[in-house]
């Protein structure tokens, strides 16, 4: 009885669930590279094989007890060897040969382990370097030896990290001083005239005082006037003599300004993809098309930034370009009506390499404008002292500076308990009791179900 128990135990604990049977060992692998080939020896007279993909290698028994495997392309497969009475069976592992640039590398590189991987689309590099000014001249050599392909560098480095997304701190500061002076004088008689003498002096450049139409009295013989004198603009000083019936328009002006604009935009970008960052607005430019129809296109300008990250270990490269551009209407066009102003743009591109958290300017983008103009009537102008009066000028001065500051970070994403508080009011906006749920008989909103049966004891 105590020995039929026990095999009833035996047999209950064999049929019991979650129990596995015990796994088989690992098979056997025949390695073997692609394009080449080796000898799989056995310990019987071989009567029949088995390979389960010939275009991966392909096997033929060469002797009684030697089998001859050919690799043809990268994988894995089964060889299955028959006996008269055994049988065995391997993985053969078809791995890819080493490429010629890869062997470059290694000669270049002694002591580094790199591989290099090729496909129709483009290159990749694996494996591990020493340091990263290693990784990144692994890069260049490849890149120069396949100027066509697309190199995807994923050399590891010691103290590399593994953010993947950049954050640019950018702080744009333009400063621009104007300056203007003009000076000029416009002497006129009244509308009857000095004495006998009706008249006026004007360089053009500024505006000056213009008569209306006169007649001829044909009973007295002389002139009158039909109209008036017209001032477009007054300038700084008029003065006028009615006993002389004589004045002057001078224009003494000097006018200075101050500019001053900062951006400080944040942008976060992928690794190797281009973001950009545009502060500012668009104006519409008439465009008129082939066939006479005029549509309208919206140029962009105000302060811009594009910038393309690539992380390499512990150093960030960045291709940035930033641009500040503003409207100018003194240089612009008009065109069937339209004020077409044109653009005054200060652009800089270049690439640097910078640590997490280091800091780099682009400074030295000054523009100094100067400008002098002069009018002078001829003869006149030309008498001493008195000259000045028949003469005018405008000078006019401007200087730009413009720094950019960019600051890159590696960063990563925020976990659900790391995610800070946003600010909310102290109070709540309604004063409590006026929702509709509230009112309602039995209440409103979300209804507590009933409590829950207590568990019971394990």
């Amino acid at each position: 009885m105590r020995l039929a128990a026990f095999f009833v135990s035996v047999l209950l604990l064999n049929a019991a669930p979650g129990v596995r049977a015990q796994q088989a060992p690992n098979l056997p692998q025949v390695s073997v590279t692609a394009g080449r080939s080796t000898i799989v020896s056995t310990d019987f007279d071989v009567t029949r094989i088995a390979i389960t993909n010939p275009e991966v290698a392909d096997a033929v028994v060469v002797r009684p007890r030697e089998i001859l495997v050919d690799g043809k392309t990268a994988g894995t497969i089964s060889l299955i060897i028959w006996g008269a009475t055994e049988r065995i069976q391997y993985d053969v592992v078809v791995e890819q040969p080493v490429s010629v640039l890869e062997q470059q590398l290694h000669q270049l590189f002694p002591g580094e382990e790199v591989q290099v991987t090729s496909s129709a689309d483009g290159i990749v590099l694996s494996g591990r370097a020493s340091s990263t000014q290693v990784m990144l001249r692994i890069g260049e050599v490849v890149q120069a030896a396949s100027p066509k392909s697309t190199v995807t560098n994923m050399l590891q480095v010691p103290g590399g990290s593994d953010a993947q997304q950049v954050m640019l701190q950018v702080r744009i500061a333009e400063v621009n001083r104007r300056a203007l002076t003009e000076l000029g004088t416009n002497f006129f008689t009244g509308p009857t005239g000095a004495g006998d003498w009706i008249g006026r002096s004007t360089t053009g450049q500024f505006p000056s005082v213009e008569f209306k139409e006169f007649q001829r009295n044909e009973t007295a013989g002389s002139l009158d006037l039909k109209g008036n004198m017209e001032f477009s603009d007054f300038l700084n000083i008029f003065l006028f003599n009615t006993n002389w019936n004589a004045g002057a328009l001078v224009r003494a002006l000097k006018q200075s300004g101050y500019f001053q604009s900062l951006a400080e935009p944040n942008l976060i970008a992928y690794n190797r993809k281009e973001a950009s960052f545009l502060a500012g607005g668009e104006f519409p430019v008439p465009i008129v098309n082939s066939i006479g129809q005029l549509t309208i296109e919206y140029k962009e300008f105000g302060v811009r930034l594009n910038f393309t990250p690539t992380i390499a270990g512990d150093l960030i490269r960045l291709k940035v370009r930033p641009e500040v551009s503003e409207l100018d209407f003194n240089n612009g066009i008009t065109m069937d009506g339209f004020r077409i102003p044109s653009l005054h743009t200060r652009r800089a591109e270049t690439e640097v390499e910078l640590r997490d958290g280091q800091s780099f300017a682009v400074a030295g983008l000054i523009d100094n404008t100067a400008q002098t103009d002069r009018a002078a009537i001829p003869l006149l102008s030309q008498i001493p002292i008195i000259g000045y009066l028949f003469q005018s000028k405008a000078d006019r001065k401007e200087r730009t500076e413009l720094l950019v500051l960019i600051t890159p970070r590696l960063v990563r994403a925020l976990n659900p308990d790391e995610v800070p508080p946003l600010p909310t009011l102290p109070g709540r906006f309604l004063p409590p009791g006026d929702d509709v749920g509230d009112r309602l008989e039995g209440g409103g909103g979300t209804v507590d179900g009933p409590p829950a049966e207590p568990a019971v004891g394990r």
